[in-house]
């Protein structure tokens, strides 16, 4: 079944595109690891979140995460790195 709308991508497309099985894809949507919205029987998952799971574009939850581990490696680690980066 195609969706008119091309913003997005239904779950058997999202699945050849990351070379895994629907049902791989499904279970992720099922536990919320990717935004999809319901169409009738049907789940379509909106093409920007496709970026996101490719790793082309970082979601703002995303670049939170890194930031919150950056400043805790460095908190924890910083003398160390230091001490690394003058070798």
């Amino acid at each position: 079944m195609n969706i008119p709308n091309e913003e997005y991508v239904t779950i058997p497309q999202l699945a050849k595109i990351l070379g895994v099985s629907r049902i791989t894809i499904y279970n992720k949507v099922k536990n919320g690891e990717i935004e999809a919205i319901r169409i009738g029987r049907i789940y379509a998952i909106p093409k920007k979140y496709v970026t996101e799971i490719l790793g082309k574009r970082l979601s703002a939850k995303t670049k939170k995460m890194i930031t919150q581990a950056v400043k805790r490696t460095v908190r924890e680690y910083g003398e160390v790195l230091i001490k690394l980066g003058n070798e």
